[in-house]
């Protein structure tokens, strides 16, 4: 039996903060490593859908019909030009979900429970959540087995990285006891400023920060225009490389657990 794939939800209550590149150029760089990789748009912008080239006008059906029950997930996948890298595409029409469901008694696992029978196949599903706490990214939560936090290192970050740590918490308790913080990867990261130095220092006292540090980059913003992750745009940029090494971080640290599990397996009973 194929393990079970790793749910990786992309969150930040803030916007602005690289969430939605972060999302993109990871799941394309895991995509890259030849894990099998689908990302799935929880974001009424669209970002992440039109990031790997999904043009909004080409979309008939979306993470919209899946949630409110008219379409299942195998009927929204698409694939990329990247290969092994699906998506499940997001539209406007995502913003009505919050209003529709909200008086769903399942509303906070409708994302969960339509993904978990389908993604048996994928390796990883990285799910980019909208710039907010609300329904949408309730569901993604509640459906991720793990949390990646983008994190600008300016003067509210840490405040923010707070409240949306106390916000999982109690999703943790609520909805999905095996709910995990996977750490902060620091984004859009300038060495010439002294306050970047001091946030990211006081980010690190404080929570499990990887070692990667995204630049600020011009391919990473360009890339989007494209259609294209930063890795088919220009795969030698700094964006992309930083991004191909924060997957390699996740896939060794997931090699590193699974191999803590196996020896914890193996151990001796006394």
């Amino acid at each position: 039996m194929p393990p079970s794939p790793v749910i990786l939800a992309i969150a930040n209550q803030k916007g602005g903060v690289g969430k939605t590149t972060t999302a993109v150029n990871l799941a394309a760089s895991l995509a890259a490593a030849e894990k099998r990789t689908l990302l799935v748009d929880c974001d009424p912008q669209g970002n992440a859908s039109s990031g790997v080239g999904v043009r909004r006008q080409t979309v008939e059906r979306s993470i919209y019909d899946v949630l409110i029950g008219q379409a299942t997930v195998p009927e929204v996948i698409r694939k990329t030009a990247v290969p092994l890298l699906d998506v499940i595409p997001a539209t406007q029409d995502l913003v009505a979900a919050e209003l529709e469901l909200v008086d769903a008694t399942d509303r906070g696992t409708r994302l969960r429970d339509a993904l978990r029978p389908h993604i048996g196949k994928y390796a990883y599903v990285i799910l980019d959540c909208p710039p907010s706490l609300g329904l949408l990214t309730l569901n993604a939560l509640t459906a991720a087995t793990r949390v990646l936090v983008p994190l600008q290192c300016e003067y509210f970050a840490l405040e923010g990285l707070t409240h949306l740590m106390a916000t999982i918490d109690r999703v943790k308790n609520a909805f999905n006891p095996e709910l995990g913080v996977e750490g902060v990867v620091l984004t859009m990261f300038d060495g010439r400023n002294s306050l970047t130095h001091q946030v990211a220092d006081e980010v690190k006292a404080h929570f499990h920060v990887f070692d990667t540090i995204i630049p600020r980059n011009v391919k990473l913003s360009e890339a989007p225009s494209h259609g294209k992750p930063a890795l088919l745009y220009d795969s030698q940029s700094k964006g992309a490389q930083g991004y191909l090494s924060l997957a390699r971080e996740i896939l060794d640290a997931a090699e590193g657990g699974k191999k803590k599990a196996r020896s914890r397996e193996a151990a001796p009973r006394t």
